[in-house]
Order: structure tokens, then sequence, then C-alpha cells
């Protein structure tokens, strides 16, 4: 698939959201098209409000830097190259694990990000969701 069609953007959010309830943790579920627009967002009973500005900005995060921002937590360290990044693009950049880039043909086409619980959870929630595609 070239693109993150509303289609499967509500599949990738329904399997996400099946995860969750698995895990037994309410979550905010985001998808972006390639161009870092929200195709479809979902945020389940009480998910954590914070927790939808951060889905949506660990998917911008992992589509703009073309990795998961599990990664980029390793590479934000102190001493490490990209210390700081977090400071840039208005604060949108997320630096912790739950946004993965949705690739088509070895590029990124768009991401999902998902915040609502600890970082491993939210990681296991995105691949579920991501799997789905």
């Amino acid at each position: 698939m070239s693109q993150v069609t509303l289609d499967a953007a509500t599949e990738m959010v329904a399997a996400a959201e099946e995860r969750a309830e698995e895990i037994g943790v309410p979550m905010c579920i985001a998808v972006l098209d390639g161009g870092a627009n929200l195709v479809a967002f979902h945020r389940m009973d009480d998910a954590l409000l914070a927790s939808i500005d951060i889905a949506r900005d660990k998917a911008y995060t992992a589509l703009t830097l073309k990795m998961p921002t599990e990664e980029l937590a390793e590479l934000a360290q102190p001493g490490e190259e990209l210390y700081g990044i977090e400071a840039t693009n208005d604060g949108r950049i997320v630096v912790f694990g739950g946004g993965i880039p949705i690739e088509g043909e070895g590029e990124p086409i768009g991401a999902i990000g998902v915040s609502g619980g600890s970082v491993e959870e939210d990681v296991t929630v995105a691949e579920a969701g991501l799997e789905a595609f």
C-alpha cells in the first residue's frame, strides 16, 4: 500500500485498541498520513487526557524523523548526538517509545502513535496497530 487510507487507519486503531484492552490499559491512538495529517484518532474511555497530544506527537516524531520514537530515546540522552532534539519543532518531538513509522515501498508513508501506559505498553499497542496495516 502506498498511502494511509481511512480504512487502513481505522483497522490499525481497532487492532491497537484490542491490544490495549487485552493488557487493561486505556490508550489514545493516533494515525497520520505521509503529510503528518491526522487520519484517525481514538481515545479509549478513561485514557489520560495528556495522552491525546502525546499520541499525536509520537506519530509526528516517528514520521518526521523516519524512526520509531523508542530508537530516538537512545539518541536523545545527554552526551548523545541528538540531545536536546525534544526542544525543537515547537516541542512536538517525543523522545520515548510509542511512535512507529508506517512504511510503504521502504519509505515512511505515515505513522502510528500511542500513549496512555508505560513506554513498554505503548510500544506493544503501537506494534499491534502497525501489524494491521
